[in-house]
């Protein structure tokens, strides 16, 4: 019976071995959502991480904590989390008529980095760091080992600050130097800053746990031993009848995962996970099928129906034709783009549209791609090439080795179909603000119709407006404006709860536009008016931008007046000069990533940079973060101590049947105030010549 027993267990292991096996190897993101947000066992994060792509939406619920995460592996080697924590214990303030009876609520962010990729014999080795800026309530460093062995997944790591006050063993650091034995104290100030006098300081713990993969595939199991010891939380101190909790977490597809946990031998909690890959991300197309392109091709030009030829490139290719010529031996169409943003697929379907309407004679098909009538680039196709690389004739044909970039070449042709030098325009497009964590209300929300208009006056110059239509808000709920922060720093952004909630229609800008191509690979503008939501003025830009290069550079230069946030024509008295230098690069070494730094005066006439960090995943979307530092001081700017953000800018055809161009952007500031504030040009040069060296594709 005994044998019988054994032998059971020994092949219920070996079965689980290879369904782990089979599930680990099968699946990106397998590794499951710690509470806090980010891969870790319950309390205790580990050092796994989740393949580059891996964006992961997070809930868990305790008796004193709510959690509100969302962790992005960012490339293989980094894991960035962000946090909002809900305090159950604690009210937002102790004044009713500022926040009622709202919890406290507070914002976290971390980053875990990997050092060393798990072996046959070594584990993987990260280094993390949670809730490293801001007021720390969770404030910790660790360093985390995790390898798997068949079914069971072990980590161990060593944590401090919140994971580390258990204190069970020496501070490693602290043989090394004196000063690692004792951690500076706790948070003071106004937040924002990264304490890094603090980091790996003070009381050390040990933690470690296992996860069991279990026969049935959707369920896992979690043990660990905690490091933290809840006598100093935000929620008050917390008992602790075991220093061991237990979790599982149930997978009920690809995308979500369901978890329950009991912590501290006294404590349910429970949470849920969507998961979905950026990479990977994309949406069946009800896209027109390609053009065949036949083996008989038409005889000659003189029987080339233009009218369909126009309706096929709009129809099939996405590219609405401004004009055209033929020229003995090749055809030079100029045009935008409106369908596929991917140029591969766009030239793809350009070239067999032209294949299929004209004949062998015509060798070369010159598109050139315009933005606001302006030549951004010229793709050169070899006609004869791309016709049997399109055909299939031979096994390696491709379409993409038929046709280059190049810079657009104009001459003096007679184009076959006239621009129209001037009229009207109207374009719409929808919004959405959204801000966490306010004293009203956790989430608030503003969504509604951007209406477009404009007449163009020739190819250079034009007059545009926007009207901003509120459909959807609950900013009516604010009960305050303009925050009692007196900091003596201009008020030049804090009036925003005035401007967004003054009225449902709303001028956001009314203005004058000049723009062109001054030089080879120069670009200027100059515009006035009403030139956003909150200023007028005057202003221009340049720009320098090759075709393909991995660095454009740009200044712009402005000098503005603050609009009255209780009109729409009015002005308050507040004048400055405010202008940038812009760096824009994409590192070779850094796939698929730009680094932007802007050098200059802002808004309220502080001096420094803004450096943006962008990264784009291959299904398009677009995750970046960016932060000012300037002279400023923290006490000057006050809450937050400096400028910083994030966004999301997704590509709309994410979400449609029908291939599209558009992208909407999703920004998530923690703390707006007035110090590091740029204007919002009416219109970026960097993004109107975003064809030249494309990057938001």
């Amino acid at each position: 019976m005994k044998k019988s027993c054994l032998a059971a267990l020994i092949s219920s292991l070996l079965c689980s071995t290879v369904v782990a096996d089979e599930y680990f190897s099968s699946a990106s993101n397998n590794y499951s959502q710690g509470n806090h947000g980010g891969i870790g066992l319950i309390q205790m994060p580990t050092a796994r991480m989740n393949d580059a792509g891996a964006f992961s939406l997070n809930y868990q619920d305790s008796e004193e904590y709510r959690f509100w995460s969302a962790s992005l592996m960012l490339f293989p080697w980094m894991e960035t989390t962000v946090r909002y924590s809900d305090v159950r214990t604690q009210l937002y303030s102790s004044d009713p008529g500022f926040s009622g009876d709202q919890t406290l609520k507070d914002k976290g962010i971390d980053v875990k980095f990997k050092l060393w990729k798990e072996s046959e014999f070594l584990p993987d080795l990260s280094v993390g760091f949670r809730d490293f800026g801001g007021t720390g309530l969770f404030e910790s460093e660790f360093i985390a080992a995790s390898k798997r062995i068949g079914p069971f997944d072990f980590h161990l790591g060593i944590g401090w600050g919140y994971l580390g006050r258990k204190g069970n063993i020496t501070n490693p650091f602290c043989e090394i130097r004196d000063s690692y034995c004792e951690r500076p104290g706790g948070f003071s100030g106004s937040g924002g800053k990264i304490d890094y006098q603090r980091f790996f300081k003070g009381p050390a713990a040990l933690y470690g746990g296992i996860e069991y993969q279990t026969p049935w595939q959707p369920l896992r199991l979690k043990l660990e031993y905690d490091g933290n010891n809840y006598q100093q939380d935000r929620a008050g101190v917390l008992l602790q009848d075991s220093d061991f909790n237990i979790g599982a977490v149930y997978a009920l597809n690809d995308s979500f995962d369901l978890n329950v946990n009991y912590q501290r031998g006294n404590t349910f909690g429970f949470g849920v996970n969507y998961k979905v890959d950026f990479n990977n991300l994309k949406q069946i197309k009800l896209d027109p099928p390609e053009k065949e392109v036949p083996d008989i091709r038409v005889a000659s030009i003189e029987v080339l129906d233009k009218a369909q030829l126009r309706q096929d490139l709009y129809l099939n290719a996405g590219f609405v034709v401004n004009n055209y010529v033929l020229k003995d031996d090749e055809i030079i169409l100029k045009g935008s783009q409106i369908a596929y943003r991917d140029e591969d697929v766009a030239m793809n379907r350009i070239g067999r549209v032209l294949a299929t309407h004209l004949p062998e004679s015509i060798k070369t098909y010159r598109v050139i791609t315009v933005a606001m009538d302006l030549p951004m680039v010229e793709t050169v196709v070899n006609a004869e090439q791309f016709a049997k690389a399109a055909r299939y004739e031979s096994p390696e044909a491709d379409v993409k080795t038929t046709y280059h970039r190049t810079e657009p070449v104009l001459g003096d042709e007679q184009w076959a179909v006239e621009r129209i030098e001037s009229g009207f325009g109207y374009n719409a497009d929808i919004f959405w603000i959204q801000t966490f964590g306010n004293p009203e209300s956790f989430y608030m929300y503003q969504g509604g119709l951007l209406l477009g208009g404009g007449y163009q006056f020739n190819t250079n110059f034009s007059l545009q407006t926007t009207v901003k239509v509120n459909l959807l808000t609950n900013f009516d709920d604010f009960n305050f404006k303009v925050d009692s922060q007196e900091t003596g720093v201009p008020r030049v952004r804090t009036y925003v709860r005035e401007y967004v909630s003054r009225s449902d229609v709303t001028m956001e800008n009314l203005y004058g536009l000049w723009k062109d191509e001054i030089a080879d690979n120069w670009y200027g503008q100059a515009y006035a008016g009403y030139l956003e939501t909150m200023y007028g003025g005057i202003g221009g830009e340049v720009l320098y931008k090759p075709i393909d290069s991995s660095l454009a550079i740009g200044f712009d230069m402005n000098y503005v007046q603050q609009r009255d946030y209780d009109s729409d024509v009015a002005f308050f008295d507040y004048k400055t000069l405010t202008g940038h230098l812009s760096f824009y690069w994409t590192p070779q070494w850094l796939k698929d990533t730009m680094i932007t730094a802007s050098f200059g005066q802002y808004l309220a006439k502080d001096k420094g940079v803004t450096v943006d960090f962008a990264k784009r995943f291959d299904s398009g979307i677009v995750v970046g973060a960016y932060a000012a530092i300037t002279d400023m001081s923290s006490e000057e700017y006050g809450e937050g101590s400096f400028t910083k953000g994030f966004y999301v800018s997704i590509p709309f055809d994410l979400f449609s049947l029908k291939s599209a161009t558009g992208r909407g952007r999703i920004p998530w500031i923690p703390i707006a105030r007035d110090g590091g504030q740029m204007l919002n040009k009416p219109v970026s040069l960097n993004m109107l010549t975003e064809s030249r060296s494309p990057f938001m594709r």
